[in-house]
């Protein structure tokens, strides 16, 4: 029987199913609902020490569907951090510790470039009971004016600057959640990581148009007729979220063992979640899904990544974790690798050229294009 449970910087969690930052940790009453059913963690939507300025649009949601199945494949969202007062927070933390004094709760939080702010919320959040600290530099939206979010965590320099102010006053593991939109995410996180943080967060939302309403002529979401870039999410951020973890584990692995990383991005099955683990991600974070689905869907996720397990004969979660890693390598090598294999498998001289696949891009033509597209590719 394989074993879903999980030690992270010391965090004894159930299983590897938390609870991301957003509208399904808004409050305690949805943060114990998650805990209710199953999830190994929950993360609180970020949290502020002044949420006086933080004031919400509607609508400020908008989704891609695809053309057969209307299926939500994508997610825009302009929605802020939490516009509830920090006093309440503290006040909800210690209620829900109560209650759950075994369970994981994380608190997301964000605030402006200043050192006296970040070791405020750090030392109040502390005495409030939480068990851990997501630092939320990567909201690719709002606030920007304030210095907050995204506008902190792409500049690696004043990101290390913040997170040793944060070091210096937590006494209680920290995660740094990365911001996709930059060139390479290495960069920030190995900040985070030089400045002490347990582990790091990815992704959070990429910064989005998700489209125009070609009878309005309008972007959307549309406010009064206007609309701002906001963070995309959901199923079709998967691959870009999995590079980039990929990416994250190989820095951890090199530089940083023994640091720790939470993947992000378009979660919805076991399987999902496999990928994410199986490229070196110790937990993964759901959180539009759970928009779209309810918190029940951690008990399909569940059976799904247990199954898996099964049928690969992984016992714990340690087994599984970055063992695809391996598997990454430059194009170069990638050439040097399928020669050496034609030249054990000594093909055979005279095979049809049409049921090969095409090796230059002088051999397309536009009889077949499909048909040769279809050849290169796999499933």
């Amino acid at each position: 029987m394989s074993n879903l449970s999980i030690t992270v910087d010391g965090l004894k969690l159930p299983n590897p199913f938390v609870i991301g930052s957003g509208p399904p940790g808004t409050n305690a009453n949805v943060i114990t609902k998650a805990f209710d059913e199953g999830w190994g963690a929950v993360i609180c939507k970020t949290v502020s020490l002044d949420a006086s300025k933080v004031v919400n649009v509607h609508p400020r949601y908008a989704r891609l569907r695809t053309a057969g199945s209307n299926e939500i494949i994508g997610w825009e969202n302009i929605e802020l951090i939490s516009d509830r007062p920090f006093s309440i927070w503290l006040d909800e933390f210690k209620r829900i510790k109560d209650k759950y004094p075994e369970r994981v709760l994380l608190a997301s939080i964000m605030e402006e470039y200043r050192k006296e702010a970040w070791i405020e919320i750090i030392e109040r959040c502390q005495e409030a009971g939480v068990d851990a600290f997501e630092c939320n530099f990567s909201c690719p939206h709002g606030l920007p004016e304030r210095r907050m979010g995204s506008a902190m965590g792409e500049n690696p320099e004043i990101l290390e600057e913040v997170c040793r102010w944060v070091m210096s006053a937590a006494k209680i593991p920290v995660w740094a959640k990365m911001t996709p939109n930059v060139t390479h995410i290495e960069e920030p996180s190995r900040a985070a990581l030089r400045a002490g943080c347990q582990g790091i967060s990815a992704i959070n939302t990429i910064r989005s148009v998700i489209g125009v309403n070609l009878d309005t002529l309008r972007p959307e979401p549309s406010v009064e007729g206007y609309t701002t870039p906001g963070g995309y999410s959901c199923k079709a951020v998967m691959p870009v979220a999995l590079r980039m973890c990929m990416e994250i584990a190989k820095l951890i692995r090199d530089e940083f063992p023994g640091r720790s990383l939470s993947g992000i991005g378009g979660i919805e099955s076991g399987g999902d979640a496999a990928q994410f683990i199986l490229l070196g991600c110790d937990t993964v974070q759901v959180c539009t899904y759970v928009m779209k689905t309810g918190y029940r869907c951690v008990h399909a996720m569940l059976d799904e990544l247990a199954a898996f397990m099964e049928r690969h004969k992984f016992r714990t979660l340690a087994e599984v974790k970055g063992h695809s890693l391996q598997y990454f390598t430059t194009h170069h090598d990638l050439v040097r690798r399928q020669a050496e294999a034609r030249e054990r498998a000594k093909i055979a001289a005279g095979v049809q050229a049409e049921s090969q696949p095409i090796k230059s891009d002088q051999e397309w033509h536009g009889d077949d294009f499909v048909k040769q597209t279809d050849s290169l590719a796999r499933g």
